[in-house]
């Protein structure tokens, strides 16, 4: 009875053992913009080590003055408060904003967050719960890790 080859073609080509996946892709990155999840993709394959953006919205925002200020005004608020309270992103926005113009900076207020998730400095949860920050609707609140 002849021997089964142990070696087979893998998707890009090269012989693997049989019976493996052939080579896992590479761990998944944070957005240094937004804090969103960058998933490895294959046109990605060269330049892995160079990614750091998850699309160019991002790579032209980049990370301004006012996303640090946000940054740093979560943390002096969540320092103020009891150790297991939490803050809403329009508190920080409220605080760096002015009175007509904070709104606009509720999206920056949650990247600021999802940056600070991505550093191990805080949490974001909804209904009490830590949820992703990546793939979070709605309402979030902020507490300190």
């Amino acid at each position: 009875m002849p021997r089964e080859n142990p070696l087979r073609e893998g998707s890009q080509g090269r012989l693997v053992r049989r019976g493996t996946l052939g080579s896992m892709p590479p761990e998944s990155k944070t957005c240094q913009s937004c804090g969103r999840t960058i998933e490895w993709r294959k046109k990605w394959e060269r330049s892995w080590d160079d990614v750091r953006y998850c699309s160019t919205a991002c790579r032209r925002r980049g990370v301004s003055d006012v996303d640090r200020k946000l940054e740093d005004t979560i943390l002096d608020l969540l320092a103020q408060r009891a150790r297991t309270s939490t803050i809403c992103p329009s508190d920080a926005a409220r605080a760096v904003g002015e009175e007509d113009s904070w709104r606009e900076l509720m999206e920056p207020a949650r990247r600021a967050a999802r940056r600070l998730v991505d550093r191990g400095e805080v949490e974001i949860t909804q209904g009490g719960h830590v949820v992703d920050p990546s793939t979070a609707k709605g309402p979030i609140r902020i507490r300190r890790r």
